[in-house]
């Protein structure tokens, strides 16, 4: 999987941060009955809705991994059309169009 290298040299410089974030992650996605690819759709939204274009292509890749299909993303970005509004909802699609052109390489 990707890993920016922002977040990679934050880990070197940071490890115990990124221990206990990562930490909190996994209790948080522990304590509901959601399966992994739903949550990784709900992250993904609320990415989109944050206009987070780092976590919209991490929340994609992640998504991918948990078994989502390329049309249950597009979906769920599509979805926030009418929330986040339409130049919001483009720039999430084309940021979800990166991670799916690269996955094709």
């Amino acid at each position: 999987m990707h890993i920016p290298k922002l977040y990679e040299h934050f880990t070197e410089k940071f490890p115990e941060i990124i221990r206990n974030f990562q930490e909190l992650g996994k209790i948080c996605r522990q304590s509901g009955p959601l399966p992994p690819k739903y949550q990784d759709l709900i992250n993904l939204g609320i990415a989109v809705g944050a206009s987070s274009r780092g976590a919209v292509m991490s929340q994609t890749r992640k998504a991918l991994v948990a078994g989502a299909t390329q049309e249950e993303i597009t979906h769920a970005v599509l979805l926030s059309l009418t929330t986040t509004g339409f130049p919001n909802m483009m720039a999430a699609m084309s940021w979800v169009n990166e991670v799916f052109d690269r996955q094709a390489t």
